[in-house]
């Protein structure tokens, strides 16, 4: 039996998480990030854990998860996102300079990626995440 994620929604304000992160580009990288993800997926802003900001929530194999999601690090803005959607190979080629993992993406600026791009990529994941996990939703 797989245990529980220590990751789980807490009811730690998302504003007040983003207006504490000391970085004033870091910040403003955070709210931009979290409109688009709030649009995108039409779920509130959710604190999953101390530093992951989480859209919706699916059940995985482990527990519970956000279908999309981001954290405003210190070194970087991590972008949690879907990668396993019909041409998102094509998508990331087209985003801009970043670092990827399996489910994440680290951005040093988001100045860095081409928004239209941000913009399609967060749509796709979030389709493709509500595909793969039918009655994926808010938390």
């Amino acid at each position: 039996m797989a245990s529980e994620p220590k990751t789980r929604p807490t009811d730690v304000p998302v504003a007040d998480f983003i207006a504490a992160v000391e970085n004033p580009r870091r910040r403003a990288d955070a709210e931009v990030v979290q409109a688009m993800m709030a649009e995108a997926s039409g779920e509130p802003a959710v604190m999953w854990g101390p530093s992951i900001i989480g859209y919706g929530s699916y059940r995985g194999a482990t527990g519970d998860w956000p279908i999309i999601g981001f954290s405003p690090r210190k070194a970087n803005l991590v972008l949690y996102v879907a990668r396993d959607f019909d041409g998102v190979d094509d998508v990331l080629a087209r985003l801009g300079k970043h670092k990827a993992s399996v489910g994440c993406l680290y951005v040093n600026r988001l100045d860095d990626l081409d928004p239209a791009v941000l913009r399609e990529l967060v749509q796709r994941s979030v389709a493709w995440m509500r595909a793969k996990a039918p009655g994926a939703g808010g938390c």
